[in-house]
């Protein structure tokens, strides 16, 4: 038996880049939820901001969060605790990086090297960060609260910026680009990430686990190779990610209707 697991980013591929709305993609996650496959949000987001939006669109499975930083699996989901994970906050949390303290220290040690070029998010007021990102004041609120890794908003040279980005990997940070932010953590990524929670699901429920990862991103990347079908979504403002893989599917529209446009497909075959 084969079970699908859906692994999808949240800004720009299941959420409109520009209105953060859900509502084109309603269809196809009414079709997975009738056909008992989890939807499982994989971004960049905090385990604060994911809570409110896994109501509003119903999805009550397993989420990943800040990049693959960690997995947090509802009481319930498996029979038995994952292995190798710890009781957070109501949920199993298996998590792959140190915390954010470790990378706002590290960044503290090349700041003077980089002075007025770069804005950490932790030291960014809620006006910047909802300039920044688009998001509501209560949204912003909910950015801020990170566990793991230190968004940076780049504000320098284009040359400078590949200076930074080499002067942090040479202190064993693993920097990732985003939409809008140089994400500062440890070595993790969406891919590690939905690896580890597909084979942790096949251990469980004894069967073979197929993997679909939707992405309109750089740091969408890792998953979309990781995962048995990549789906790349259109973006309004970035081209789509270079992946290396035999197949990649592309939607032709933007965001949920691209979401939407390619689940419908896929689960019509």
């Amino acid at each position: 038996m084969t079970r699908t697991l859906v692994f999808t980013d949240m800004d720009g591929t299941l959420l409109d880049h520009h209105t953060y709305s859900f509502e084109a993609a309603k269809p196809a996650l009414t079709a997975l939820e009738s056909r008992d496959i989890p939807v499982i949000p994989t971004t960049s987001k905090t385990f604060a901001e994911l809570q409110p939006l896994r109501e509003q669109i119903g999805l009550n499975g397993p989420f990943i969060i800040e990049n693959g930083a960690a997995i947090f699996i509802p009481h319930g989901f498996f029979k038995k605790k994952p292995s190798g994970t710890v009781w957070v906050d109501g949920y199993w949390c298996k998590s792959f990086i140190s915390n954010k303290n470790y990378w706002i220290k590290l960044l503290d040690k090349i700041k003077a090297d980089f002075e007025g070029e770069f804005k950490q998010f932790s030291q960014m007021s809620l006006e910047e960060i909802q300039s920044s990102t688009g998001l509501d004041e209560a949204s912003a609120a909910l950015a801020a609260k990170r566990q793991f890794g230190e968004p940076v908003l780049w504000t320098g040279s284009d040359e400078n910026k590949q200076k930074f980005i080499a002067a942090v990997k040479e202190r064993g940070a693993y920097p990732l680009e985003g939409g809008r932010f140089i994400h500062v953590s440890g070595n993790c990524d969406k891919g590690q990430a939905l690896k580890w929670l597909a084979a942790e699901y096949q251990r469980q429920h004894e069967c073979h686990v197929k993997t679909v990862a939707l992405g309109d991103g750089k740091n969408d990347i890792a998953m979309l190779e990781a995962a048995h079908i990549a789906i790349r979504i259109l973006s309004p403002v970035n081209p789509p990610p270079s992946v290396k893989k035999d197949e990649v599917y592309t939607s032709t529209l933007h965001g949920p209707e691209g979401w939407n446009e390619m689940l419908t497909q896929l689960l019509s075959l």
